[in-house]
């Protein structure tokens, strides 16, 4: 199992603009193909303007195979080219849970 931690850094003020392009024209189709949403975040001390989101994923093959498919998919490319005017920066980072945390982590995911 491993966490996907995906930072991006908007233009300043854009926060706002970015949740509400997400929500109404990217969250349905990124979550056909990832369905593990961890959290969404929005930066509030230190570096300002930054968006922040953990995705669960089961294997890094699996990662990979479906974030092809999303990017195949013509909802998620439209979404993509209007969001990506106000994204200034991407940083992806993968993690692997501490041992004693893989079972809460699998327990997180099928909750969600």
């Amino acid at each position: 199992m491993y966490v996907e931690q995906r930072i991006y850094t908007l233009k300043p003020g854009c926060i706002g603009q970015y949740f509400s392009l997400y929500e109404a024209k990217g969250m349905a189709a990124q979550a056909r193909y990832l369905p593990n949403m961890l959290g969404y975040y929005a930066s509030e001390l230190g570096d300002l303007n930054e968006v922040i989101h953990l995705w669960g994923h089961e294997s890094l093959d699996g990662r990979e195979a479906n974030r092809e498919k999303m990017r195949a998919d013509e909802e998620f490319q439209a979404y993509w080219q209007e969001v990506r005017q106000i994204i200034v920066r991407q940083r992806t980072r993968i993690m692997k849970p501490a041992p004693f945390f893989v079972d809460r982590l699998g327990r997180m995911m099928s909750a969600v």
